[in-house]
């Protein structure tokens, strides 16, 4: 079986306040090297037999209408994961 992995994140411009909480954590837990934390979606479609490029297409088509809010997201990859292949 295969997988697709689409990854969406928050477009620059917008706020993202779960980033925004998690970064003054991190050094509270001993975790001082990061200056920004930024949270997206990560989406795992599964396909019966080897990812195609038509399969690939059609999960870039679900990532743009579906999956993402395309006013505040950007699609920012959509591939095989090659774990699952």
């Amino acid at each position: 079986m295969g997988r697709i992995v689409v990854d969406i994140m928050p477009k620059p411009e917008i706020l993202d306040p779960q980033g925004k909480a998690i970064l003054p954590a991190l050094p509270r837990l001993g975790i001082d090297a990061f200056t920004a934390v930024r949270q997206g979606k990560r989406f795992e479609l599964s396909v019966d037999g080897p990812v195609t490029e038509q399969h690939l297409e059609a999960a870039r088509e679900a990532a743009s209408t579906l999956l993402s809010n395309p006013i505040i997201e950007d699609v920012v990859a959509v591939r095989a994961d090659e774990d699952a292949q």
